[in-house]
């Protein structure tokens, strides 16, 4: 079994997730107006994707629904219907724009699954090539990221423009 080291996301994992509030980080970009400085990709009725800060890999994107449940159960059935045709789009977006070999689409739900966020649900979309982990991140703590966010930004709400919001 292969595994994928991020040790640099431990900058992450110590940092803040609340903010001043008591709200999740999550709640504070969905309640912004700044979607280019927040890395907001396109928004929907109920949900909204944007691109993680501290990223797995290159174009790794967060679907997110605008209430802050913990739960797949309290999303109701509309909810759980776009948050997952978003999550379609998003992918459809980045195999246009950054061609991967592959995805990793997931959920971490509850601290002992990994969620780092754990009362706002989220759901991951990494993008994944072949042979895209390396020396880096396991020997010198430090991840590569070919494009910074603003930029892979761009790509993909052009590309997630030009996809139907019915797919």
């Amino acid at each position: 079994m292969e595994a994928l080291h991020a040790p640099w996301r431990i900058q992450y994992i110590l940092g803040p997730k609340r903010t001043p509030d008591g709200g999740s980080i999550f709640s504070e970009v969905a309640q912004s107006s700044d979607d280019e400085a927040n890395h907001v990709l396109v928004r929907a009725r109920s949900c909204f994707a944007v691109l993680n800060t501290f990223p797995y890999n290159a174009g790794h994107i967060l679907v997110v629904p605008y209430r802050t449940i913990a739960t797949l159960e309290e999303l109701t059935d509309d909810e759980m219907l776009e948050l997952f045709k978003l999550v379609r789009r998003c992918v459809q977006a980045l195999k246009q724009t950054l061609h991967p070999d592959g995805c990793n689409v997931g959920l971490n739900l509850g601290r002992a699954a990994g969620a780092g966020i754990e009362e706002h649900l989220h759901i991951h979309i990494v993008p994944r090539w072949q042979g895209d982990t390396n020396f880096m991140p396991i020997l010198a703590q430090t991840s590569v990221i070919p494009e910074a966010l603003t930029e892979t930004a761009a790509k993909l709400r052009a590309a997630l423009a030009t996809l139907s919001t019915q797919s």
